[in-house]
């Protein structure tokens, strides 16, 4: 049974949250503040964290940071911030997905089920058409110069350092690896890695980019490793690619 930890300082939302998550067959945490959060986290194996942005001790940015400095959980964010810069800044700090106050529980329940989904790995195949061939396709190890993806074991290393990336951050790497010089658009890649479940806008897949970049290039600036097409996509840099 995955375990689901709901953060948000209004009483009302964590007993929704929390009925539902039960009845869908989640076990639920709940928790009022980031440090609760952090106390839950600590003494629990948690699958997937929803979080609310406003919190009464800390913000919900600065616990999405810590969280996602040590794991690399499913993290989506309840938010009544709802211009679009908040939401990128949200994604930018390692939240995979997010939902607007006032939202459907159902709405909800089906992200959970899409994030936990995503999580169990590439050969879950959740992506249309291309994208869903590719997930069933990809060779066990990829390489290029100093990076390594051992797809079997969902590790990506450079150097021989294991390097900590987010669900996403580690499905766009392993697309865009399996094609290298494939040029990709923003709407194949949330089509292969996200499938039908997502309704996000295409500048998410640039702050994934953005952070994925942060963690295997040497200078982010100059990218080696994911280049981008402009006008067009990304495509990965190798030769060959493998």
């Amino acid at each position: 049974m995955n375990t689901v930890l709901v953060v948000d300082d209004e009483a009302k939302i964590l007993d929704i949250v929390k009925s539902y998550l039960e009845k869908s067959g989640y076990r639920a945490l709940t928790a009022g503040t980031g440090k609760e959060a952090l106390a839950a986290l600590r003494s629990n194996k948690v699958s997937l964290l929803l979080l609310d942005l406003m919190l009464p001790d800390f913000s919900g940015e600065e616990l999405c940071r810590k969280v996602r400095s040590e794991s690399d959980m499913p993290i989506i964010m309840m938010t009544a911030k709802v211009d679009e810069e908040s939401i990128i800044r949200g994604l930018r700090i390692g939240a995979d997905d997010y939902v607007t106050k006032p939202f459907s529980p159902r709405q909800l329940m089906a992200r959970v089920a899409a994030a936990l989904r995503r999580a169990d790995g590439p050969s879950s195949g959740t992506g249309p058409g291309e994208g869903r061939n590719l997930q069933r396709s990809f060779p066990r190890i990829l390489s290029w110069e100093a990076l390594s993806a051992d797809t079997g074991n969902r590790r990506v290393t450079k150097n021989g350092a294991t390097l900590p990336l987010t669900p996403n951050e580690y499905k766009i790497l392993i697309l865009l690896m399996s094609r290298p010089q494939k040029i990709f658009t923003r709407d194949e890649i949330i089509d292969s890695i996200k499938g039908d479940d997502y309704d996000g806008f295409d500048r998410a897949i640039d702050s994934h980019i953005k952070n994925l970049r942060q963690k295997i290039e040497d200078d982010p600036r100059s990218p080696r490793y994911i280049l981008t097409v402009y006008g067009m996509g990304y495509r990965f840099g190798g030769e060959d690619g493998l």
